[in-house]
């Protein structure tokens, strides 16, 4: 699709996430619709963690589909040909955000906020000696003339973003507190405002200091860390909800239905995940990749671009990690489903000649639904993880692809240096700790209101 200069270009990664999307909008109108669902959804968000984590989590979500909106720019035209040709690298929305970070690279590593670079050259002095230095970096603080000025400029800018983000927010707010105030809300306004607020104000204040330094510094090819540390949240996002996703459908069919038919469909599921899970994971989904990059390899017509072969790979690795971790949930399911089955009121429709397929959807799935909705959100934050530490050793998402894993596989040589380069390690762990504890913080919320057997959770928790 061409509109004006550019050509829109949708990876199947992108296709798959606004799906996603539009799955998890239509699943919101029919909780709106059940008085029941919307009143335990209702007790989630009415808790102060469980509110806090989610706008958390929703932040990242909204980086995530801003950075899976892509097109390619189009090329100025030549005297030799009038031909239209696109730039073979992919650009989204999230770049045109992020432009202050971008063609803003240095020679090789900066700490973060420096003016000089982190490894020293042989510079030519005005006398014609060469001496060996650190030199000023291009970007980089490039508006200070003295040396003396640099701390002072950067309190006093950051100071000027944060209270140009400030006076707006907390003009909106206060209209936002006097309106709530007269309709009455149960949902913890003060944490949601001190949420919203940090978010808004963290990110205004790293987006207008870009514009003068590396706020995180660069990397070994001097490119900006904090780049690359944001663009891999749309790495993180899709691998933990695509891999879930996959994991779900197995789990569910096959745990129930060992659970609730028994006999000789039990004794298979069981034989089934119990072969699975003898075999070491780690081994499975690198014998996994190795055979996806050997058919890469072998039918590259497949790939025009860089980025259609690492989106492939990167799809591949979703559904491999769903297809290896299904059986945990599995096993939930059906020692749960063994227990349900046995319930009077089962047994009743039973008797009253209700078909197993009704009192599966009516009576057995509805109470199994606490496990998979904690299951889902804890299993998003094994897979984010899994992502790294798959990266790590190489058989993770392509080199090419922003991603945590590929950022600490990369610093492994930098934490050996002396001085240590520390920031693309730290920058990678901040983001991802950040979007596993938001996700670990709200699954137990939603265990808190969904879980039968927890009792005593309180709504302020």
């Amino acid at each position: 699709m061409e509109v004006f200069d550019v050509r829109v270009h949708l990876l199947w990664s992108d296709i798959l996430i606004f799906i996603l999307v539009a799955s998890l909008l239509c699943f919101v109108a029919s909780v709106l619709k059940n008085p029941l669902a919307r009143g335990r959804w209702a007790k989630v968000f009415e808790s102060r963690i469980g509110a806090a984590s989610f706008m958390v989590i929703l932040f990242y979500v909204l980086i995530a589909l801003t950075d899976s909106l892509h097109f390619q720019k189009r090329l100025e035209a030549t005297a030799e040909s009038t031909d239209v040709h696109y730039a073979p690298e992919m650009t989204s929305v999230l770049d045109l955000i992020l432009a202050p970070m971008l063609d803003r690279d240095e020679k090789t590593y900066s700490a973060p906020f420096a003016i000089y670079s982190f490894a020293k050259e042989n510079i030519e002095s005005d006398d014609g000696t060469v001496v060996r230095e650190f030199p000023r970096l291009e970007h980089g603080g490039s508006h200070i003339t003295m040396e003396e000025q640099h701390v002072a400029d950067i309190v006093v800018k950051s100071l000027t973003a944060i209270g140009w983000t400030l006076v707006p927010i907390l003009i909106v707010l206060f209209i936002h507190h006097w309106y709530i105030r007269k309709e009455g809300s149960r949902l913890p306004w003060p944490v949601i405002y001190f949420t919203f607020s940090a978010i808004v104000v963290v990110s205004s204040w790293a987006l207008q200091m870009s514009q003068y330094y590396h706020v995180l510094g660069t990397d070994k090819v001097g490119q900006d860390v904090l780049y690359g540390a944001i663009k891999a949240i749309r790495t993180g996002v899709l691998i933990g909800t695509l891999a879930t996703l996959v994991t779900l459908p197995l789990a569910v069919l096959l745990g129930i239905s060992a659970g609730y038919f028994r006999g000789w469909v039990d004794d298979v599921v069981q034989y089934i995940y119990t072969t699975l899970n003898s075999i070491p994971g780690i081994l499975l989904i690198a014998a996994s990749v190795l055979l996806i990059n050997v058919y890469i390899e072998t039918n590259p017509e497949q790939f025009k671009l860089l980025s259609d072969r690492a989106d492939f790979r990167f799809i591949a690795l979703c559904f491999i990690l769903g297809m290896t971790s299904w059986t945990g949930l599995c096993r939930l399911l059906r020692a749960e489903t063994l227990k349900v089955s046995q319930l009077e009121y089962v047994q009743a429709a039973h008797a009253f000649g209700v078909s197993r397929w009704r009192v599966i959807m009516r009576h057995i799935l509805p109470n199994t639904t606490h496990i998979i909705l904690i299951a889902l959100v804890l299993d998003f934050s094994a897979f984010v993880l899994a992502e790294a530490v798959l990266s790590y050793i190489g058989v993770g998402v392509d080199s090419s692809m922003k991603s945590w894993g590929n950022m600490i596989n990369e610093a492994r040589s930098e934490l050996a240096r002396e001085p240590v380069v520390w920031w693309s390690v730290i920058a990678a762990f901040i983001l991802m700790f950040t979007l596993v504890l938001a996700a670990n913080l709200f699954s137990d919320r939603v265990r808190d209101v969904f879980d039968p057997r927890m009792s005593g959770s309180g709504d302020n928790s």
